[in-house]
């Protein structure tokens, strides 16, 4: 069974593409078979995997204003076991013109139907609630919203968490969220402040990992890598390894579970 899981804030720069390419690297160390999906007009994750968004002919735009096949439009990264649907500038077409199309809002789960070639789709979503995140949101099990330690980012949270409760309510009631907190500097009072009222507020909704800063993980976007592949034992590869962990665990109670 494929495990869809979109990551997704409102708010931007609080390392999102970075989650969503260190996870998926992650996932490939440990033997299990990853696509990224890139749905973000700014295709930084795209650029991560070191391919040209400007050189890419077959996007995630042409499956959901064209009705193209997903996989057909996939191509493999230099990552063995991860692929990659890849955005360029055309998402923005699809951000504008999408709701002209019938049930909209289900293109991308309808796109997945029927398709198990993967254990984890990881969908990158772009910084906003619109009509693309909302697709997101209802074509996936697990909604990850990275947050720093930070008023503004932790602020940002109520906009995204009532998006989620809308799309649970009127398209997608089995979503489950999860809060990870990222770029977290454990000399700083404030982040450690803030991370023990996210901790008292969400419990069991905040990822025990915690992603601390590592100047090596704008490093391994540069070189087109996760930071998995570009240092194995830098703290951001130790930590999304971890990540990874709860995760795979988390869906193989969720598995387990009686229906």
């Amino acid at each position: 069974m494929t495990t869809i899981i979109a990551v997704g804030n409102q708010k931007g720069g609080v390392a999102k593409t970075t989650t969503v390419m260190s996870l998926g690297g992650a996932l490939a160390e440990m033997g299990q078979s990853v696509l990224l999906v890139d749905l973000d007009a700014q295709a930084n994750l795209t650029l991560s995997t070191g391919a040209d968004p400007a050189k890419m002919r077959g996007t995630i735009a042409d499956v959901l204003m064209q009705s193209a096949n997903l996989y057909s439009v996939s191509r493999e990264t230099s990552i063995p076991g991860m692929d990659l649907v890849p955005a360029n500038a055309e998402m923005d077409l699809a951000e504008r013109f999408l709701p002209v199309r019938q049930n909209y809002e289900s293109i991308l789960r309808s796109a997945f139907n029927g398709q198990e070639a993967y254990d984890y789709v990881l969908l990158d979503c772009p910084p906003s609630v619109g009509v693309v995140t909302q697709n997101a949101l209802n074509a996936a099990q697990l909604l990850i919203i990275p947050t720093q330690a930070e008023y503004f980012s932790a602020h940002a949270l109520r906009s995204m968490l009532g998006a989620t409760r809308r799309v649970r309510q009127q398209l997608n009631p089995a979503l489950v969220t999860r809060i990870l907190i990222t770029m977290f500097d454990q000399r700083n009072r404030i982040h450690r402040e803030i991370s023990e009222q996210l901790r008292a507020t969400f419990s069991d909704a905040l990822f025990e990992t915690i992603i601390q800063l590592d100047t090596k993980l704008r490093e391994s976007a540069v070189a087109g890598l996760p930071i998995t592949h570009y240092l194995s034992h830098t703290r951001g590869t130790l930590q999304y390894r971890a990540l990874a962990q709860e995760i795979v665990q988390y869906v193989q109670e969720t598995a387990q579970q009686p229906d």
